[in-house]
Parts: structure tokens; C-alpha cells; sequence
């Protein structure tokens, strides 16, 4: 699909006319009754422009076949933008001709056209791409779909910037959606680096892939404890920099030649981003019951926001040092998996009391967020990871928990999620639940005996590797990552933390 943006009428056959319930509603009913030949009160009175509300016209005048009237609520937020176009397009798409104009300049819409660009684009991504009938692309996002924006004059140069960031944000979310949403036999811990790497030579950011072995001479041992159990798929340990820079030639054999970036501003934040990368989690020796396992393929949904906003940096171009860091496993069942009980090393050198197997995201992040903190010292530390089901209980399905030792970046991490619809709620990291996490064998044990604040207390072991870095934050996205949609009849993929990380990034 191409999207044009014009100041002039629009060729199309077909237009939807975007509305906010506000004071101006029924004037802008009134132009559109003209527009179509319709009578002013009949359109006041059948439509309200509550969200998501569409009237479908058919044309009453020579050269225009149907209009559509699409409601956005009252005071819309940016997310909302997101979300109706989204869901009109989705559902609409099979009955939208290939030539469609969207008329922006009527409702004064045109600073939203990033994110009604982003709805309109994500509403192409579909959840079945392993089923075996052919695929048939809807007309308006095939080759010769065309989209025209009509905007006031002098939107069309921000008009054309804010369609390009919605597209490339778009279509970075649809590829960590296929990732999340594959199931375990396409997604493994070397898919995931084959993911970067391939993400890295078309945007230039370096990567550099560690295998068990080279793991093993590097002292990650904690992820490579979770990973013993998974014969066929080994660890792998993924870094990355954008702009290319201390990589330098560990990866560029690996990624042959690269893609120029823009040099990195002196006083850019330099910003660490660590994110859980477990391709399947069966629980291990503690394993977990059936009945949800099968959704066990989206426990990586932390490294697919990591992976998703390395490229989109990268892409946009944005003027900030970023180093992300993915420990990838599976956790599975066998003889040589990690048993309760056991002791084991980290690479920050502290020993940990395995309680419990299926608390094994921690147990790789550990390594992750003492490795980036020791090899980059970033200004900021933020890790995403589906967590914990405590953090679940807590919040629902309706926000991430957000743990941080520093005020200012959990103040701004929550408003940016307000401002995306990823929102976040902030949970204590006191010193008080600290002793929940005290060993008698090791320096720390994976998990609290205690049955309650299961969120916080995961997040207090974390922050026993960070080494005293005073500007961390932590995300548990258990309950967002993956989840139920107008978009698939099961739960699916939602690119959480993609546009959260990527708006930081901006900022």
C-alpha cells in the first residue's frame, strides 16, 4: 500500500471522514451532508461519533461510491487514534477497494497522523501465517492499494514525516507480532539471533551471537543452567549496538557490510536495554500444568520489545548510543535439566539457590543486566520480561508492573505508556521485601517462599545484579505481552513495549 498525502481532493471513489464528539460535530455533519448530498439532520441524528462508531453512506452524487463516518469517542488520546483506525481498517479491509481517501483536514486531525498511519498499517498484520490455504491480501494493502490523506496545506511537509515514522513503526510491530505469535518448533534461541542479525545488516547496528560454548568461556552461567535442559536448541547470548561502534569487528564478519548511521551526539544518553528471551518455557523439573503451556512460545515477548526497538532506533535514525542485550533459552525437560536445590554460579560471580525452575527468567536476566552493566555502563538500565503470574494478579491485564530505583525514570516511563496505550503501574521496590530473598546455601535464592508479592520480590533479585546502578527500571509485561484481541479468536502478539521503548528513545 502507498499512502500520498495531498492538500487537494482526493481521486478515490470511497472516503472515510474521521469525527470527534466535540462542539464542532455538527457543523463538520452538516459540510459532509453537502459533501454527499445527504440531509444535515438525518446524519446529526443517526450518527455521534462515539468511538469506534461508523455510519457507511453510499453515494448520493456523481463520482462517489460510499463514505464512510468514523467515530473517534470524545478527547481523544494518541493511543486512540491507534486503536479505531486499527479496528476499522481490520474489519473493513476485505470491503475496502484498493483506492481509499481519508479526509484529515475537515476534523483538524492532522497532528495525529503518525499514529492513524501506525493503526491503519498494523491492521494488515494477521495471526495465521502457518495456515495452509493461499493468502489473499486485501485490495487496500496490496500492491496497488493507494491511501489518500487529504490535510491542510501546510501539514503536508509534517504530514509526510509523521506517514513515514507510522509506517516504519508499524511495520517493526507486525515483525515482533509474527515473532511472539510463531510457535516453539520456528522459534528457538538461534532464530532469535538469526532475527538480529538480519534486522542489523538491513538498518546498521552491529550484533554479535554467542554460542553455549563461547557463553560458557564468557561465565554467563545462569543461563546456561536454564538452558540445559534443551538438547536440540542451546543457549545463545545476543548483543547489540546502535550506532555501530565498540562491536566493531567481533561482528562485522558476521554481518558483512553495513548500513551508515548518523553519528551518535557527545551528550546522547547511552541506554541499556536487557530483555528476557525464553522461546518456551515448560517450567522445567517444576513444570507447569497444561492447560496454559501452549502460550509458553510468548515468554521472549521481553527480547522481541528489546529486538524491536534496536531496529527501530536504527531505522529512524535516532540520535542515541543504545546497547541491547538478549539472553535466549529454552526451558525444557530432561535429565540434565536444572533441579531444585541446586547452586549455581552467575557472571556477576554471586551464587544462587535454585527454589523453583520455572523462575528461570530471572535467573537469565541476571546475567544479562550484570553483563551490560559491566561492559557498557549505560546511563540507563530498563529490562522487559513476561515475569511473573503474580504481576498478573496484581494488575490484570491492563498494565505492566513497573519496578525502579530512580523516580524520575519511572515518572517518565509511565507517561510515555499513557501516552502509547502500553501503560505501566508502578509497584514498591522497597528494602522491606529484601530478606524474602535471603539464601543459607547461596548469596540469593531465585524465589521468595513466601507466597505473596511475587512481582516485587522477582524484582528484588534482579536488582542484586545491577551492581548499584542508580538508574534502573524494570518491566514485568507477563500479562501484556501476549493476550486476547478483536485481532484473533485465540490470544496473540502485541508488540508490548515496542512503541513504549521506542517513544523513550525519541524523547
Amino acid at each position: 500500500m502507498k499512502i500520498k498525502i495531498t492538500a487537494n481532493n482526493t481521486a478515490a471513489k470511497t472516503i472515510i471522514f474521521p469525527l470527534v464528539d466535540n462542539e464542532k460535530l455538527a457543523e463538520n455533519l452538516s459540510k459532509i451532508a453537502k459533501h454527499v448530498g445527504l440531509s444535515a439532520e438525518i446524519l446529526q441524528q443517526d450518527f455521534k461519533a462515539g468511538t469506534k462508531e461508523t455510519l457507511a453512506l453510499y453515494g448520493a452524487i456523481e463520482g462517489l461510491e460510499k463514505v464512510y463516518l468514523l467515530g473517534l469517542g470524545k478527547s481523544p488520546k494518541p493511543i486512540d487514534y491507534v486503536k479505531v483506525f486499527r479496528s476499522f481498517f481490520y474489519n473493513n479491509k476485505k470491503k475496502l477497494p484498493s483506492n481509499v481517501g481519508l479526509k484529515l483536514k475537515m476534523a483538524g486531525l492532522e497532528a495525529n497522523i503518525e499514529q492513524i498511519v501506525n493503526g491503519i498499517c498494523l491492521a494488515e498484520y494477521e495471526v495465521g501465517i502457518y495456515k495452509s490455504d493461499e493468502k489473499k491480501t486485501a485490495d487496500i494493502f496490496g500492491e496497488s492499494g493507494l491511501l489518500e490523506i487529504q490535510v491542510a496545506e501546510n501539514w503536508l511537509e509534517k504530514g509526510e514525516k509523521g506517514v513515514a515514522v507510522g509506517q516504519a513503526i508499524a511495520e517493526t510491530q507486525s515483525r515482533i507480532m509474527t515473532l511472539v505469535d510463531a510457535p516453539a518448533n520456528y522459534k528457538y534461541p538461534q532464530k532469535l539471533a538469526e532475527f538480529a542479525i538480519e534486522s542489523g545488516q538491513k538498518y546498521g547496528f552491529d550484533v554479535k551471537v554467542y554460542d553455549e560454548k563461547q557463553c560458557l568461556e564468557l561465565g554467563l552461567h545462569a543461563l546456561l543452567a536454564v538452558g540445559r535442559g534443551s538438547t536440540e536448541n542451546p543457549a545463545r547470548f545476543i548483543v547489540m549496538e546502535y550506532p555501530s561502534a565498540t562491536l566493531g569487528n567481533q561482528s562485522s564478519a558476521m554481518l558483512g557490510e553495513q548500513v551508515s548511521s548518523k553519528p551518535v551526539p557527545e551528550r546522547s544518553r547511552r541506554v541499556g536495554l536487557v530483555g528476557k528471551g525464553v522461546t518456551f518455557d515448560t517450567g522445567g523439573i517444576s513444570i507447569k500444568s497444561s492447560a496454559s503451556m501452549s502460550y509458553m512460545k510468548s515468554d521472549m515477548g521481553g527480547a522481541g520489545a528489546v529486538l524491536g526497538a534496536m531496529e527501530l532506533a536504527a531505522k529512524l535514525q535516532l540520535p542515541v548510543h543504545l546497547i541491547g542485550v538478549i539472553p535466549s533459552t529454552e526451558n525444557c525437560v530432561d535429565g540434565n535439566a536444572l533441579k531444585p536445590s541446586e547452586v549455581i554460579p552467575s557472571y556477576a560471580g554471586k551464587t544462587i539457590e535454585v527454589i523453583d525452575t520455572d523462575a528461570e527468567g530471572r535467573l537469565i536476566l541476571a546475567d544479562g543486566l550484570s553483563y551490560i552493566k559491566k561492559n557498557f555502563e549505560p546511563d540507563v538500565i530498563i529490562d522487559l520480561a513476561t515475569l511473573t503470574g503474580n504481576c498478573i494478579a496484581a494488575l490484570g491485564y491492563a498494565a505492566a508492573g513497573l519496578l525502579s530505583n530512580n523516580d524520575a525514570l519511572a515518572n517518565e516511563l509511565l507517561e510515555i505508556g499513557q501516552e502509547t496505550g502500553e501503560k505501566l503501574w508502578r509497584l514498591p521496590l522497597w528494602d522491606d521485601y529484601k530478606d524474602m530473598m535471603n539464601s543459607d546455601v547461596a548469596d540469593i535464592k531465585n524465589l521468595s517462599s513466601a507466597p505473596v508479592a511475587g512481582a516485587i520480590t522477582a524484582a528484588k533479585f534482579l536488582e542484586f545484579f545491577i551492581d548499584g546502578h542508580t538508574n534502573w527500571a524494570h518491566l514485568d509485561i507477563a500479562g501484556m505481552a501476549f493476550g486476547d484481541s478483536e485481532f484473533a479468536k485465540m490470544k496473540s502478539a502485541t508488540a508490548f513495549g515496542v512503541n513504549l521503548l521506542t517513544t523513550f528513545l525519541r524523547k
